[in-house]
């Protein structure tokens, strides 16, 4: 596996309408299952994952603020959904509407987290998703990385405040 996690070719791939990636990782974010779809768009065998952090398909144009946002709530036991930007091995990248989970062991304890991903919906990721994003970006850089985090992450919370909404909200607003 490439220690470059910052390649990127600016091509973007896609998957079918119909498949649903999947992963489920434990409470550290470290991979534990990832279906063939996930596999197959990531560009990553099974042995090649397993056991890695989820982040390794993360996307460094991906805006911070949305990934706190995300382990707030899942380690909070809540559910999220979410518009995210993956970045495959070799440094092309698919866009996601994500809906993450917590797993619970039988005496109510977190244990992992379990995601599912279906492709999100074009016309919001280019009207509203992508400009957001980028906007997010531009104050997690302007703010250098703890304030720019605080930044993007009040930027975000005043949008949402504005539209009376949670991040569940508004991104199912947009599916």
């Amino acid at each position: 596996m490439s220690d470059d996690r910052t390649h990127v070719t600016g091509v973007e791939v896609f998957f079918e309408p119909d498949d649903i990636i999947v992963s489920k990782t434990n409470k550290q974010g470290h991979i534990t299952y990832a279906n063939d779809v996930f596999l197959d768009i990531a560009g990553y065998t099974e042995e090649e994952v397993v056991g890695k952090p989820h982040s390794v398909i993360r996307h460094p144009d991906m805006p911070r603020c949305i990934f706190k946002a995300l382990w707030d709530s899942i380690q909070s036991g809540e559910e999220i959904f979410a518009y995210v930007m993956n970045r495959a091995k070799n440094g092309d990248h698919y866009w996601v509407l994500a809906h993450v989970t917590p797993s619970f062991s039988t005496s109510g304890e977190i244990i992992g987290y379990h995601s599912n991903r279906r492709v999100p919906n074009r016309a919001s990721l280019e009207g509203t998703i992508i400009p957001l994003y980028q906007d997010l970006l531009r104050i997690e850089a302007a703010g250098g990385r703890k304030q720019g985090l605080e930044d993007s992450s009040a930027h975000l919370a005043k949008l949402l405040s504005d539209k009376n909404m949670t991040l569940n909200e508004f991104s199912l607003s947009l599916a």
